[in-house]
Order: structure tokens, then C-alpha cells, then sequence
């Protein structure tokens, strides 16, 4: 199993890089930003404010992440297969498993025809 884990890892880093970000991205994030108001009450509990429901979605996220950044890591990694990359070789079935249910090709059709995309 040692080599098969081996393998994997390879594979997997040498298809990860990191994701570069264009200008134009960065300056769209920013915008969104300055259309949210995170409010944290006495105990800590995040109300989020925006014009639209993407604006407050984006807050709750944002909110989350200052919150526990590891569980939502954790579970992206869980979501695209590349958990093992972390956890090691007792991930590899649950990365199995979620690339069994969507490849890389599908999530990228499925984005470009999201209004994202």
C-alpha cells in the first residue's frame, strides 16, 4: 500500500500549484467586500450585512473562515478528492470516493455555465 500512497502523492503535487489570482479577480473580490458588514455581538456571534444575498453569503463565509479556517479547509479538501494530501494514506478512500461522484472536468463544465463561470 506504501507505494501506491507514494505514487498518489506524487501525482497529486505535481498537478497542485498554486491557484494564481488576475488583477481583475482580486479588484471583483474587493468590491464585494466593501458591500459587507460583519457585526460580531457580545459574544462573538457574526450579523452579516449586505444589499444582496451574494454580499451575505460572501460575509458568512468570510465569518466562518476568521472562525475555524481549519474546518473549512478540511472540508474543501474533503469535497475535491485531495484530503490524503493532508491526512494521509487512511484519506485515500474518502478521495476516492468523492472522485468516484464528480471529476474535474465535470465541476469545471458545471462552473463555466454558473454565472461565475
Amino acid at each position: 500500500m506504501r507505494p501506491l500512497f507514494t505514487l498518489f502523492l506524487l501525482f497529486s503535487c505535481l498537478a497542485a500549484q498554486a491557484q494564481a489570482f488576475k488583477p481583475e479577480e482580486i479588484a471583483r473580490w474587493q468590491r464585494q467586500a466593501k458591500q459587507v458588514n460583519i457585526i460580531r455581538d457580545q459574544w462573538g456571534v457574526p450579523h452579516i450585512y449586505g444589499k444582496t444575498d451574494a454580499d451575505a453569503v460572501f460575509g458568512l463565509l468570510y465569518a466562518q473562515c476568521e472562525d475555524d479556517f481549519a474546518r473549512v479547509e478540511e472540508n474543501y479538501l474533503t469535497n475535491i478528492g485531495r484530503l490524503a494530501e493532508v491526512e494521509g494514506e487512511t484519506a485515500l478512500y474518502s478521495d476516492l470516493r468523492a472522485n468516484l461522484f464528480l471529476d474535474s472536468t465535470q465541476a469545471i463544465n458545471i462552473y463555466k455555465k454558473s454565472p461565475h463561470g
